[in-house]
Parts: C-alpha cells; structure tokens; sequence
C-alpha cells in the first residue's frame, strides 16, 4: 500500500495500479480488530516511532497528527519476582546493593570492557556486550523464548542497535540512584487516540479505492508472463507474501526453492485477557522461561477507553486458554 501511493504521488495513474489483498481488510499485522469494546492489535504491540520527518509527514496524510497521542514510554522486566525499569543496565539502581555490585562485576568482566575480539555466534556475542549476569538472566531466556530455537542459529548482524553499557555510566547510575546511559527505541511513541493502531493503514486502503481489491488470496502466479490468478497481468510485481507460500502457487527455480526451504518462520500467538494490571507501564517483559508469554502488553494504559491486556507468545510454547481467561488468540506468520 506505502508503495502504490508512492506511486500515485509520483504521477501514475490509480487506473494502472492493483493492489491484492489476502483479508478483508488491509494491515496485515498491523491490523486492528474490536475486541471487548475498544481496539485490539492483531500483530501484538505496534507504535509508531519514527524518526523520519518524510515518513510521519506521509502517515499523517491518512491518520492526521492530531488524532496521535504521544506518550513517554514506560517499559519493565519482570525479574526475578520484581518489577525493574527498561532497559536493565540503566536501571540496576533500582535492585538491592548485592544485585547491584553482582551485575556490575559481571559487566566489568565483559568482552566488550575488556576489548576482546567480537564473537561470531549470537549467545557468545550477548554475553560479550552485556555480562553473564544480564545475558543469562534476561536476554538470553527472554530471547529462547521470543524464537523457541537454538538462538546460535540466528546472525549478529542485527545486535549493533543494541546500545552500549558503559561501565562507568552504569556504576555511576548505581551510585545515584537515577538512570543514565543510551536509551533505546521508543523512549516516546505515538498511538492512536480513538483506534488501534491499523487505523492508519485502513485509512490507506480506502484512498486506493477501486485500485485495493480485498479478499484475493494469490492463487497462480505465471512468472514468464506476470499474471496473478489468470486475471491481473502486470509490467511489475511487488511482494510482500512471505517467500515460503511460493512454492504452492509458482515454479519456483530450484536454487531459489532450496533457499527458501531453508528459510525459518516464528508465530506469535496473541492472547486477550480482560483483566487489568495495577500498573503503569505500557509493556512488560518476562524472561522467566517457566511462562509461557514473553511479553505483556497493557492495552488500557495507551489505548483510551479500554481495559485489559494481551500477552505475546511463540506459537510453539502457546497452551490452550482456560476457560473464563484468555478470550481470543490470534496466530501470526
């Protein structure tokens, strides 16, 4: 959809466009459904944090700036039967002196302090950034449970957003009693004020009009010929499916096919419960692998007029919901 208006800025013709939809509606995991009166994203928590100017600029063209509320971020770990502040090297102030002193041993014995040689393998780099103690008590498990597979399987490249621990900030953190350090991502957010946050790309899809044909599942693709289903032939095709549905409705080349075999996909489960939770947090972390969900996401304290919260879970650690509890699981790709 961000690519077929792009289009229509550009000149071209609503005429010349076609955008497929699988659903109903547009979104995809972004989509937003009512749930219990009030707005339930579909796709887990979804805020808009975006440092681009242009790409506000172009999102406010469908949901205006006025009808966004901006909030300051509050985000927690549950740790070790406490609540503590995200992220965790800024806020170990918040733990008894013992804690305290035990963290930050273990942050000043990190490879990264004492510049030991980047590691290759996922598990060894966090360790190397971090320390043992907050590797293995936070990031590691919470990461098991995010993936639910062997975490040395996944590339480094992405950890770089990770900010830096200093270890003079953080003992000097400790020693004042007040956060300090690099925060990261979403230290403010904006969301919707009347909807949930699939409110915007709704918006997206009644402007393409007729151009937005929905409930069209890809059935066909004939690559030689670029016509989807026998009835759209295209100069260009966009994708956004994910490579794996490939293999079931085009021939694939076998290089490409072997490549997306290899390809490993994770479901998240979201979980609606109606109760709500003494606490002002926006969301939570849980690392404890004893439970299932890995996060926790307090609908009522950023969605106006609502109540309740939703958990986020890997499909392949998902139970089935008890009776009178959960009230509605949504299976992700």
């Amino acid at each position: 959809m961000t690519i077929a208006h792009a289009l229509l800025a550009a000149g071209v013709p609503k005429r010349e466009l076609v955008v497929l939809e699988k659903e109903a509606t547009v979104g995809g995991l972004c989509r937003s459904e009512e749930v219990d009166g009030a707005p339930l994203d579909i796709g887990g928590g979804h805020f808009l944090d975006v440092r681009n100017r242009d790409a506000l600029k172009f999102l406010f063209q469908f949901l205006p700036e006025a009808e966004w509320k901006q909030h300051e971020r509050i985000a927690q770990i549950r740790l070790n039967q406490r609540m503590i502040d995200h992220p965790l090297e800024t806020n170990l102030w918040q733990l008894s002196v013992d804690e305290q002193v035990r963290y930050l041993d273990s942050i000043a014995r990190a490879g990264i302090q004492k510049g030991d040689q980047i590691p290759a393998e996922f598990c060894k780099w966090i360790t190397w950034k971090l320390g043992e103690c907050i590797a293995n008590e936070y990031m590691l498990p919470y990461n098991r449970k995010i993936w639910s597979m062997d975490l040395d399987l996944l590339g480094t490249y992405w950890l770089a957003k990770l900010p830096d621990v200093s270890f003079r900030e953080t003992l000097r953190s400790c020693l004042e009693s007040r956060p300090l350090g690099t925060l990261p991502a979403h230290g403010q957010f904006l969301y919707p004020k009347r909807y949930g946050y699939g409110e915007v790309w709704r918006r997206m899809g009644v402007a393409l009009g007729d151009a937005l044909v929905t409930n069209s599942p890809v059935e066909r693709v004939d690559l030689a010929t670029r016509t989807v289903n026998g009835n759209w032939q295209a100069e260009k095709i966009i994708n956004t499916i994910p490579w794996s549905f490939w293999r079931d409705f085009s021939e694939v080349p076998d290089q490409i096919r072997t490549q997306i075999d290899s390809l490993r996909q994770v479901a998240i489960d979201v979980d609606y419960n109606s109760n709500s939770m003494p606490s002002q947090a926006h969301w939570i972390y849980e690392p404890d692998e004893s439970i299932a969900y890995h996060r926790i996401l307090l609908r009522s304290n950023f969605c106006e007029n609502s109540r309740g919260l939703w958990t986020e879970t890997n499909a392949m650690r998902s139970k089935e919901p008890s009776a009178g509890g959960t009230a509605m699981i949504s299976h992700i790709q």
